[in-house]
């Protein structure tokens, strides 16, 4: 890409509340032309409301666009490529949790996600390039189960090793491969040939 095709980077939380040392929040004050979802935390789970707010980001860049998820932000980035599919460069998709299992108390629980739309997790094939970013040891998410997850959304799967589930309760505040990913990212779409790929 060329300078003016600088990419805006669109960070898409998953459910947790503001924590300026989670590794998203140190990206957005690192790198220039970020836009940051809201972080509404745990209580608020709403899925309409969180993928309404990834179109809206979306539609306000200018140029092309790279989804930075994590977590449930996963989920959240491949709903919202379901239901709006709006052509973007690509999306780096951090640890998604398979929703396999009961998540921790301090989590909504699968009943109250499914009722709210999250599950079943979209095994939909995404529109634009994506690298699933897995960990070995994730308790939200088996490796295997990622992996699987990754191929059916035609995902470059990345292992990134025994890394919890990459946060500060796992000790990341700063995630440095975040930016040789996205640099990756970049080249993928550069080879399909366009920076805003069609759905």
């Amino acid at each position: 890409m060329t300078q003016s095709e600088q990419p805006t980077i669109v960070l898409v939380p998953g459910l947790r509340g503001q924590t300026p040392d989670h590794w998203q929040e140190l990206m957005a004050a690192a790198l220039p032309n970020t836009r940051h979802l809201p972080t509404p935390g745990r209580a608020d789970y709403g899925l309409d409301q969180r993928t309404a707010d990834l179109q809206r980001e979306v539609e306000a860049a200018r140029g092309p666009v790279v989804l930075v998820a994590h977590s449930a932000g996963v989920l959240v980035t491949l709903h919202w490529a379901r239901r709006y599919g709006t052509p973007i460069a690509g999306a780096l998709l951090a640890t998604p949790p398979d929703l396999r299992q009961p998540l921790p108390a301090e989590y909504p629980s699968l009943a109250q996600l499914s009722a709210a739309g999250w599950l079943p997790v979209p095994g939909d094939r995404l529109p634009f390039p994506s690298i699933v970013a897995a960990s070995r040891n994730d308790s939200l998410g088996d490796f295997e189960s990622v992996s699987g997850l990754a191929g059916a959304w035609g995902s470059h799967l990345v292992d990134l090793g025994p890394v919890g589930h990459l946060n500060p309760a796992s000790g990341f505040g700063d995630w440095r491969w975040a930016e040789p990913l996205l640099e990756a990212l970049t080249s993928i779409a550069v080879a399909r040939g366009t920076s805003r790929v069609q759905a």
